[in-house]
């Protein structure tokens, strides 16, 4: 069956509306015990997402039946008030099934209450089991799939409404979770690239660094699982790169994730740090919730806007600054995957941050052989000809980033493509050096 189809979502409702049914026929029937149903007899044989979660996760009734009340409203809107208007004996409220409406559409929305009463009735210690469910410890809030909302001041806790990730609604229902979007509630950009590790060019020491958190996300399941190391380390990993604009740190955190096959986030943290006091913990703490358990590289470029070497506390500018460096470095310390914090400068981060991480990777300028690599590996030959160019004596001469080398290629071969003949000359490359040393406000010694 089609990881989509419809009609296999359409049968699961149809077994959750006769469980509601089954359910408040015994209700008003008195003397009736709670209803209790077996899955769906071929719910083995399904390829289907939810069905794939609920096996792999061991879901028993109580729990597949609970994640299917919770998503049936965002499978089907009306759901609810199709089966309690055929069910219930006459209009009104039924304060014992709880639920709330929606502000925007008025749907029917699930709480605890809800739920309580359709898996337990009065039944008290069959309640409390299904209490259980939403107890930190239980996988539908460690995998954050689905949790209860605050309650209204002075209400039941049970009166709150039970929220599903959408994340888990667009995997359940379409077969895979839509990317989450750029903006205030998450400040994160997915990058990726189309170049490999050949096309970057390292130093020896750098290089064997990276490679240790190569290893790392390829192995650490099996270190922290199988080998029992997860009562003795923290989970995660923490990787601090340092080095100039332009020496490959971005690109290796995007590589790291391509070769691993992990998603790899790059922080805002402009739009993270607020002059508001407690939004900044509030902006983390949504990136934080959404990339939990997800595997993903989260890489915080400029990290001294946050980690910077921290000042006496002057006025409560200066103390609010604090507790905000102090919840991100307890979120980065708690998050289950490598986190990257990106810097121009190791002096720039507070000595008492840095002996938080792992690993600390230096990505220097390169050296003139590094340099020499980069021009060879930059232009296009197969689409150009170097006309008198000796890029020994232009490595050599001239100390750039590999960023600031692929810019100066980039002008090179534009300005071939412009004129059509396929020549780059040594005055061309020349030129572009002096356009690039003068964005640095560099002088050119040729």
């Amino acid at each position: 069956m089609s990881a989509t189809h419809p009609s296999y979502l359409a049968n699961l409702l149809d077994y959750l509306a006769g469980i509601i049914k089954l359910r408040l026929q015994s209700y008003f029937v008195p003397g009736q015990k709670p209803v209790s149903a077996d899955l769906p007899p071929d719910w083995s044989a399904v390829r289907h997402p939810l069905a794939l979660f609920i096996q792999e996760h061991e879901l028993n009734r109580e729990e597949t039946l609970l994640l299917l009340m919770a998503l049936a409203p965002h499978i089907k809107t009306d759901f609810y008030e199709l089966v309690l208007a055929e069910s219930l004996p006459k209009a009104g409220d039924f304060p014992q099934l709880g639920g709330v409406r929606s502000q925007q559409s008025r749907v029917f929305l699930p709480t605890a209450e809800t739920l309580l009463f359709m898996l337990a009735g009065d039944d008290l210690e069959r309640r409390i089991l299904v209490q259980k469910m939403f107890l930190s410890d239980h996988i539908f809030s460690k995998n954050r799939i689905l949790w209860l909302e605050d309650a209204p001041s002075g209400e039941p806790i049970h009166s709150a409404k039970v929220i599903i990730n959408p994340e888990y609604i667009e995997l359940f229902i379409h077969g895979k979770p839509t990317p989450p979007r750029f903006g205030m509630n998450f400040p994160a950009e997915r990058i990726e690239t189309l170049m490999d590790w050949n096309d970057l060019v390292l130093n020896e020491q750098t290089r064997q660094q990276v490679n240790e958190l190569n290893v790392w996300l390829q192995h650490h399941n099996t270190l922290m699982e199988q080998w029992g190391m997860k009562k003795r380390l923290k989970q995660g990993y923490r990787a601090l790169f340092h080095g100039p604009p332009g020496t490959g740190k971005t690109l290796t955190a995007a590589l790291l994730g391509k070769q691993t096959g992990r998603d790899v986030y790059r922080i805002d943290l402009s739009m993270v740090i607020s002059k508001f006091i407690g939004e900044t913990e509030k902006n983390l703490s949504n990136l934080f919730a959404k990339a939990e358990n997800k595997d993903w590289v989260l890489f915080f470029d400029e990290a001294d806007a946050l980690f910077g070497k921290r000042t006496n506390v002057r006025d409560a500018h200066d103390k609010y600054a604090n507790q905000e460096t102090a919840y991100l470095l307890q979120r980065i310390e708690n998050y289950n995957g490598l986190v990257i914090l990106a810097s121009n400068f190791k002096s720039n981060i507070d000595e008492a941050f840095v002996r938080r991480f792992q690993s600390i990777v230096h990505f220097p300028l390169p050296n003139a052989s590094e340099r020499r690599q980069l021009w060879e590996k930059g232009f296009p030959k197969e689409h150009l000809t170097l006309q008198g160019v000796n890029l020994d004596v232009i490595a050599q001469r001239y100390e750039l980033s590999g960023a600031s080398i692929m810019n100066i290629v980039q002008y090179c071969c534009l300005k071939a493509l412009h004129r059509g003949d396929g020549k780059i000359s040594d005055a061309e490359i020349r030129e572009g050096v002096a356009r690039e040393f003068y964005k640095e406000g560099k002088i050119v010694h040729s």
